[in-house]
């Protein structure tokens, strides 16, 4: 097994999940400037499409920098030897582990039998992170997985996975069928701990990560000691929230910055370094689910956000937000 970064973690270790068309290279890199986790994620990428004549209009969802180091690339797919090609890829690129999705429940994915509908189907996800290591023989290769399809049920699941020997395993609290419809079975979390401290090949226990509606660091402080596990990746908390990480500013707490100039200065900064970094190769659309998430909690935040919803680019933001300021 090939640990790499993860061996040199102190524990509790706080992670952020990827999230597509959300944690992408601009607003990883606010997060990195205003409160950095111990890990990044790549958006998820199909392994398939990095060895396809599309794999230019994808590389756009692998761009990092330096300062969002470590930085995990998180692929999909359904076939091993486009994973080994991939991880070759990812090698050259200079990542420093990859990441398998093995539960992400969309449909449109699962009908190309990856992520979750491999749960059904160990022994190819046991393919697919062999391969994946046999690509990149120098990276740490590490899954995210969930506890079960339509009903609990991950002692089978995860031990097969273990032969595989894995760097690291997130481990989503919930099944594929309950998306987030239901709280997260963190309760479920003492008793994987322990079956894979029994189970692991001798010296290759991996590194487990919970995840699963913890929306602070505080939260996920108290996760990990009650559980066991060696740290927390969080995720839907990120929201406008980048300094989430920030464990001397806010130690953890959910609403970070609630100033209003603050809040609007760092909208402002994430729209134009998301112009600066994908010049048209990214919707800008996709900043209107930030923009959602930043302009709450002040006077005039509904009427701001409806305004920002027509914007289309840097320049209309800048002039919205300046005048909500001088108002």
């Amino acid at each position: 097994m090939q640990y790499g970064f993860w061996a040199k973690l102190k524990k509790p270790i706080f992670a952020l999940a990827p999230m597509y068309d959300v944690t992408d290279a601009a607003f990883r890199a606010i997060i990195a400037k205003y409160g950095k986790p111990d890990i990044f994620w790549t958006e998820f990428v199909s392994a398939e499409g990095l060895n396809s004549a599309g794999r230019e209009r994808l590389m756009p969802h692998l761009w990092y920098s330096d300062r969002e180091r470590p930085i995990v690339a998180q692929i999909f797919g359904s076939h091993p030897e486009a994973f080994e090609s991939t991880a070759r890829l990812l090698a050259d690129l200079k990542f420093d582990g990859i990441d398998i999705n093995l539960g992400c429940p969309d449909k449109n994915i699962m009908k190309q039998g990856s992520c979750a509908a491999l749960f059904k189907d160990p022994k190819l996800a046991q393919e697919i992170i062999r391969a994946a290591q046999k690509g990149a023989p120098n990276l740490p290769v590490s899954v995210k997985i969930r506890i079960g399809d339509t009903k609990v049920d991950w002692k089978d699941w995860i031990k097969t996975l273990l032969e595989a020997r894995p760097a690291a395993i997130t481990i989503h609290l919930r099944t594929r069928k309950e998306m987030s419809k239901v709280s997260a079975h963190w309760e479920l979390m003492p008793e994987i701990v322990s079956f894979i401290n029994d189970n692991a090949p001798e010296g290759e226990r991996p590194i487990i990560l919970g995840n699963g509606d913890v929306m602070t660091l505080q939260e996920a402080r108290e996760k990990v000691e009650q559980t066991g596990c060696d740290g927390v990746m969080l995720g839907r908390g990120i929201f406008g929230n980048p300094w989430l990480f920030d464990r001397s500013a806010n130690a953890g707490s959910q609403t970070g910055l609630t100033d209003k100039k603050q809040k609007l200065a760092v909208l402002l900064e994430h729209t134009r370094l998301f112009e600066q970094t994908f010049a048209g190769a990214k919707n800008f659309e996709i900043m209107k689910k930030h923009y959602k998430a930043y302009v709450s909690g002040f006077d005039g935040a509904k009427e701001l956000r409806a305004e920002l919803m027509a914007a289309k680019n840097y320049p209309e933001v800048e002039k919205l937000v300046e005048k909500n300021l001088t108002a």
